[in-house]
């Protein structure tokens, strides 16, 4: 058998000197060489994953561009505010659930691309005249003012037109519906703002009450006409909305409507006035 450990050489006289001058002198080995300090490191240390633990460098995100708003303006007139708290409930009053509807109705309709201007969003409580006046500032404009009912069945919700108490007067240039085609070329009362108007506010409301009776099932199919304060001396297609009510003993029963009525608020306006095909709410 083979013997383990044993050179078949070393039998021989010159194999064993060969074998002593080897252990003599044994082989230097070479230390590695490194690459210098311009060279590259060889591909395949190129592109190495970094070991763990190492901290990864992410990149930084992109925050999307705002939207982009270019159709028409709507302006929206939270009712009351301030000292004037409007209607008043167990644990609700109008001023703060008008403001709560606005701020959505801002939303949805600014997230479909129009262009949205409130004539409050605070506590404050402008003037009717101060309201009107920011209406009337910008051309072809909508306004939709929000209220809540004092008393009524949860969820009714009634849009209004303005209704003057003197029949209309056509032999009176300033006031004919040619005048508010033609825009603000003819002098017009304030107090008379609305009239030239009366037919686009009730052709909107008409829209706007459409949409609430599809939602709210207890809202009457036609729109109110009604003397309304806050429409009188608008220069604009204007309309009043307003849902029941206050006076409900849990505040949540009304407050969830909120995202139902700027909903159908909006999808109104929609119809009356749609957005130009040019115009998206991206850029």
């Amino acid at each position: 058998m083979l013997a383990r450990g044993i050179s078949s050489r070393a039998s021989h006289p010159r194999a064993q000197q060969q074998g002593q001058q080897d252990q003599q002198n044994p082989p230097q080995q070479s230390a590695p060489q490194q690459p210098a300090p311009n060279q590259s490191a060889p591909p395949s240390q190129q592109g190495a994953l970094p070991a763990p633990g190492t901290p990864q460098q992410t990149p930084p995100e992109q925050t999307p561009p705002p939207p982009v708003h270019l159709g028409p303006i709507v302006i929206i007139d939270p009712g009351h505010g301030g000292t004037d708290t409007g209607a008043r409930g167990t644990t609700l009053v109008e001023k703060d659930v008008v403001l709560q509807i606005a701020r959505i109705l801002r939303a949805e309709l600014e997230r479909i691309g129009y262009r949205v201007v409130m004539t409050r969003n605070d506590d404050s409580n402008p003037s009717y005249e101060d309201r009107a006046a920011l209406a009337n500032a910008y051309r072809d404009a909508i306004f939709v003012s929000l209220h809540v009912s004092t008393t009524g069945a949860t969820g009714n919700t009634r849009a209004y037109f303005y209704q003057f108490p003197v029949p209309f007067q056509a032999t009176d240039a300033s006031l004919t519906s040619n005048a508010a085609i033609r825009g603000f070329g003819t002098p017009i009362p304030w107090e008379q703002a609305q009239r030239p108007f009366s037919e686009q506010s009730r052709r909107l409301a008409n829209l706007v009450q459409i949409e609430l009776t599809r939602r709210f099932s207890q809202s009457p199919n036609a729109p109110t006409p009604a003397a309304v304060r806050n429409l009188r001396s608008v220069a604009a297609p204007a309309v009043a909305v307003e849902i029941s009510s206050v006076s409900v003993s849990d505040p949540i029963t009304l407050t969830s409507l909120s995202g139902l009525l700027a909903a159908s608020i909006a999808k109104g306006i929609a119809a009356f006035r749609p957005m130009p095909a040019t115009v998206t709410s991206q850029p």
